[in-house]
């Protein structure tokens, strides 16, 4: 088939190089260097297994071009969706540009979105465009392993009032190394999938993060509460390693996004897995300070090895916390190309770095500071993501 993907992040990238594999793929962004750069086979995003794929796809690479889309069996969209907090929900107007650009021209095939979008979005879209067949995808993805996670899914769930969806997960278990179970599902219904799912990874980031911060305040061995917690096989040994909060790609907005769509309804427990975010950083930041630093050192601005992902990573808001008072924060980040981040000094050189650090934090602990132990502070236990 012809299939259009438009947004070459993680997820629009991840899923053309794999439809790049049986069909013929043309990716579109607004970006003209990472157009030039997929053109030449050169990845865009930090994913080893992505940039061996690459190298060897048939992909195209174009600056968004609407004309050319029209022509698609499928369109695939993969633009950013942030959480506006002004507006107290995700920003569509990328989607919605898109899409009405599409009707204009005449388009009525399937439109297929991976975006994350408000629970009522693609019912929206579809009353308005009812020429066009939409189909909402959640994607499960991590970074960093964005196309390994593309190869060996979970779960493919499939929200649509439309037959035609069940061309686009047959197309999808055509091209995964590993079966999986499929779900068809109604439009908000794949969309509240999307939200509850990240919602509750978050809210298990966050019990063991305050099971840790209890531990660190009473002085008992956290390692050995998780250890003994997470034996329990209805717990399970995994996402249990304590951190300075969640954060990246998806935790932050969609708890927010969800906690937004909760209007009218009762809750407690969404509020307070939002909230539990700020109060851990709040510990942290706290914790770093009776170190009484006169420079705290920021070891990667990265969420999690192997990524060069910086955005709402939990670091920067301990960060932030701790300029707040007044302590001169520098940072030592190797996928930061610029001399300051938000007004911090960026350190090129590791050893001048930890030389200049009084205190070094870092959400992960690495080898590259193992040999100054004694200034790192992290919450890393069991130095897994």
């Amino acid at each position: 088939m012809n299939i259009h993907v438009f947004g070459a992040g993680y997820v629009g990238l991840s899923n053309a190089i794999l439809l790049a594999n049986q069909h013929d793929v043309t990716i579109h962004d607004i970006n003209a260097q990472k157009i030039e750069k997929l053109n030449k086979k050169e990845s865009v995003i930090i994913d080893e297994m992505l940039q061996e794929a690459l190298k060897m796809s048939s992909l195209h690479a174009t600056l968004s071009n609407i004309n050319l889309a029209t022509k698609a069996d499928i369109i695939l969209l993969a633009t950013p969706t942030n959480y506006d907090p002004n507006l107290n929900t995700f920003d569509t107007t990328s989607l919605n540009s898109i899409v009405e650009a599409l009707a204009h021209h005449g388009y009525q095939n399937m439109v297929v979105i991976r975006s994350t979008i408000p629970v009522g979005f693609t019912q929206h879209l579809q009353n308005q465009y009812p020429s066009i067949k939409f189909i909402f995808m959640p994607e499960f993805l991590r970074e960093g392993q964005a196309y390994y996670d593309n190869l060996h899914p979970s779960r493919i769930v499939i929200g649509s009032i439309h037959e035609e969806s069940h061309v686009v997960s047959s197309m999808y278990l055509n091209l995964v190394s590993t079966p999986c179970p499929v779900l068809h599902v109604g439009f908000s219904e794949a969309e509240a999938i999307k939200l509850f799912a990240n919602t509750y990874l978050a809210m298990r980031v966050s019990f063991f993060n305050e099971l840790d911060s209890y531990a660190e305040v009473r002085g008992l061995n956290t390692q050995d509460i998780i250890e003994g917690v997470s034996l329990d096989p209805r717990i399970g040994h995994f996402y249990n390693n304590p951190s300075f909060g969640y954060g990246g790609y998806c935790l932050p907005k969609d708890t927010k996004q969800l906690l937004a769509n909760y209007h009218n309804v009762p809750q407690n427990l969404i509020s307070a897995i939002v909230e539990a975010n700020a109060t851990r950083k709040d510990h942290i930041a706290s914790m770093i300070l009776k170190r009484n630093p006169k420079v705290v050192g920021v070891y990667r601005l990265t969420m999690k090895s192997n990524s060069d992902n910086f955005r709402d990573s939990a670091i920067q808001g301990i960060m932030k916390r701790i300029k707040a008072k007044g302590i001169e924060v520098i940072v030592y980040e190797p996928y930061y190309h610029e001399d300051l981040f938000f007004n911090s000094r960026v350190v090129k050189d590791i050893n001048e770095f930890k030389l200049m650090s009084d205190v070094i934090i870092t959400n992960r602990m690495h080898k590259d500071i193992e040999d100054v132990k004694e200034k790192v502070y992290t919450r890393d236990i069991t130095q897994k993501d």
